[in-house]
């Protein structure tokens, strides 16, 4: 029997771990840098729609990503789809180690100039400014498996906080304040459906991804 590929054994490790610790402090920082992740798509799609972004803000429980102008329905998806293309993204990029470290210096400037730029928060001020400050050190200090596997545990738990993050606030909780609650107010169509949607999508792009890897 052929040996599964390590590009595609590392990833699915990490992900079978990120769920068994989802709710531990080990897994933390990096759901919260998911979050970080999703709030930025967001503001993404406002400016990408002729919006722009007003601030960022990140607690210990979730985040809020204020926009002015640009077109609502997009942005309300560009976060969970965007936590889902990150993740996908980092995955690809990191199933050669040659572009794992050059690639985790380019997200801790993306990190930092954000945070700078936009988060209007404490929490997630100093958290941006550690989380970026720790990845630039990764890039440069250690060996390049570290980066490697830093950027799979991030793609991993990006992806898997698309569907568990979903599921918990629409499919479970049925909460008024997620995304798709705000979609349903805007367009009618049930958050049930905006959660299924979303979480179908994201099994079917992890499908490919990990068809990619093997």
């Amino acid at each position: 029997m052929k040996t599964p590929p390590r590009r595609l054994v590392l990833p699915l490790a990490l992900a079978a771990a990120t769920l068994l610790l989802w709710g531990t402090f080990l897994v933390y920082p990096f759901r919260l840098f998911v979050v970080f992740l999703h709030e930025i798509s967001h503001g993404i799609a406002a400016v990408l729609t002729g919006g722009t972004i007003v601030s960022i803000g990140m607690g210990e429980a979730g985040g809020v990503c204020l926009t002015r102008g640009g077109w609502r329905l997009l942005i309300l998806n560009a976060g969970y789809l965007g936590s889902l293309l990150w993740g996908s993204l980092f995955l690809l990029l990191g199933a050669r180690r040659t572009r794992a470290r050059p690639v985790i210096g380019v997200i801790g400037v993306f990190t930092l100039l954000i945070t700078l730029a936009y988060v209007r928060t404490w929490f997630g001020f100093l958290y941006g400014l550690a989380a970026g400050l720790v990845l630039l050190a990764v890039a440069a200090k250690l060996a390049p498996v570290v980066s490697e596997t830093l950027l799979a545990a991030i793609g991993a738990t990006s992806v898997l906080y698309t569907i568990w993050d979903v599921a918990a606030d629409v499919l479970v909780v049925h909460s008024g304040q997620s995304d798709a609650a705000a979609l349903a107010r805007l367009t009618g169509v049930p958050a049930i459906l905006w959660g299924a949607a979303w979480i179908a999508l994201s099994v079917a792009v992890l499908v490919q991804v990990l068809r990619r890897l093997a």
